[in-house]
């Protein structure tokens, strides 16, 4: 399976992915890096794994959904079958979507239902949650809306801040995102609706449902 990654930040979920693809945990190949913005850590991170990368400026596009379908229309030329957004800034419009139905992973650093959009940990710090985790979830017209895949769970002490929140997340974020790809690749994701069944998956422990099996 041919997989792609859009990027909008550092990349360290992009690098995640691209680290189990390339010690064969993950048996695809990763054929792309789009991002939309200069400079950022994740060409970095592209350029030292030796993975392709272009960028596509969305000023130079009249509209969101231009700019959406020309993304689309690479993706289709190389032949991509996944997209992972990684930190991705941009809400994907209609057209995108529906030319990867079911087919386009998220990761949102909240238990989703909650906290979805921006400053999930601010969010979550201020409800006053004791619980907060990160989901990974496919993408549908909505924003973080779409059927949960996998989820993990951390405790929320009172000194924590948005960063330290973050912090504490993102070790569990670099292991349930590639797994999660993983089992898409490996053909073991069934989607029924809003439900998400991983054949053969361990869905009775915590702090990861369904367990990790490989990262």
């Amino acid at each position: 399976m041919r997989i792609a990654v859009l990027a909008s930040g550092r990349g360290t979920n992009f690098e995640a992915i691209a680290k189990g693809v390339k010690e064969g945990k993950i048996e695809a190949e990763l054929a792309v890096l789009i991002v939309d913005r200069k400079g950022i850590g994740a060409i970095e991170r592209a350029e030292r794994l030796g993975v392709n990368w272009v960028f596509v400026d969305p000023y130079s596009f009249p509209s969101r959904e231009a700019y959406d379908l020309k993304v689309v229309s690479i993706l289709k030329h190389l032949k991509v079958e996944l997209v992972c957004l990684a930190g991705y800034r941009k809400l994907l419009s209609e057209p995108f979507v529906d030319a990867f139905p079911n087919r386009i992973l998220n990761i949102h650093p909240a238990l989703l239902p909650s906290f979805p959009g921006l400053k999930p940990h601010w969010q979550a710090i201020t409800y006053g949650v004791k619980i907060s985790g990160a989901t990974v979830h496919l993408v549908d017209k909505g924003v973080d809306s779409g059927p949960i895949v996998i989820q993990c769970a951390v405790p929320v002490s009172p000194d924590d801040t948005p960063e330290s929140l973050s912090l504490k997340l993102l070790s569990w974020e670099h292991r349930i995102y590639p797994q999660a790809v993983k089992w898409f690749v490996d053909g073991r994701v069934e989607v029924k609706g809003r439900r998400v069944f991983v054949k053969g998956a361990d869905y009775s422990t915590l702090p990861v449902v369904p367990a990790l099996e490989d990262f």
